[in-house]
């Protein structure tokens, strides 16, 4: 494909690799075990990554980065775990449809960089687009509208007038219609469309994307409209609340010179398994 110029709202990133990438991580209070999970993750990465890109919904909710002032206990140590690797390798941190007011402040304590709602990455010759991926979920007609009205920078200021009571109650009661609605309708409808994904590689010239979001890891190979999708999806982190037959979930992706490869640790406990797919 040719080369376009990326358009205002996508930066871009070339590093060197290997990259790592991780998102949904959803980390809070009722998720102690999948915290100490994504801990020793970060310990490998500050290990063996040359830089670590976390592409949105780190936290399960975030009312605003006044809430580092005086952190939880869970808290405290999600911001402690984040800044030993910020102050090793590079960290960036991507905002996700439930920790979308992560702001700068945030991001000085913990010694990462905040990256824009769409990245260009370039690791030697791969070039990939990254995005949390609810921005795609475009058959969510009731989510895009309220997706659009959060992020106008009038309302997020407003809500952060509000005590952090206030806004923990907001965002409780968000979540609870959230889980609710999800469970009434289709679940396509929250899975993203290729439409949207087509165009969106079109306008950068890329044909490769990587994103989180939809709890449906994996490497998928598509097309829309002749516009060649060769997609990667992260993992979502799940070890506290799972049924007697689930395996906790967790993995992450690699970009390196020679291409990308998808690890998910849980699916075998004694073989990592994973996907590895150099993108033309």
């Amino acid at each position: 494909m040719s080369s376009s110029p990326p358009p205002p709202s996508c930066n871009k990133l070339v590093l060197s690799g290997p990259v790592w990438l991780a998102s949904d991580i959803h980390l809070g209070p009722q998720n102690p075990k999948t915290a100490q999970a994504f801990y020793a993750f970060l310990d490998k990465a500050r290990a063996q990554a040359s830089a670590l890109l976390l592409l949105g919904d780190v936290f399960d909710v975030w009312i605003g980065d006044d809430c580092i002032e005086q952190p939880e206990p869970w808290l405290k140590e999600a911001l402690a775990q984040l800044r030993a690797v910020g102050q090793h390798i590079p960290l960036w941190m991507g905002h996700g449809n439930r920790d979308f007011l992560m702001g700068s402040r945030l991001a000085r304590e913990v010694h990462a960089q905040m990256l824009a709602p769409q990245t260009i990455l370039e690791v030697g010759p791969m070039r990939l687009l990254l995005a949390h991926g609810d921005e795609f979920c475009t058959s969510d007609l009731a989510y895009q509208r309220f997706r659009a009205v959060v992020r106008h920078a009038w309302v997020q200021r407003a809500f952060l007038w509000l005590t952090k009571r206030q806004r923990q109650a907001i965002a409780h009661r968000a979540r609870q219609k959230s889980q609710q609605t999800q469970s009434e309708q289709n679940a396509i409808w929250h899975d993203v469309q290729l439409q949207s994904i087509a165009k969106r590689l079109s306008e950068t010239g890329l044909e490769t994307l990587i994103h989180g979001h939809t709890h449906r890891p994996g490497h998928y190979v598509d097309a829309h409209q002749c516009v060649p999708i060769d997609r990667w999806v992260l993992p979502d982190w799940e070890a506290d609340h799972l049924g007697a037959q689930d395996i906790a979930r967790g993995g992450w992706i690699v970009v390196n010179e020679d291409g990308v490869c998808l690890h998910q640790p849980h699916i075998n406990a004694k073989t990592e398994s994973s996907q590895q797919h150099s993108p033309g």
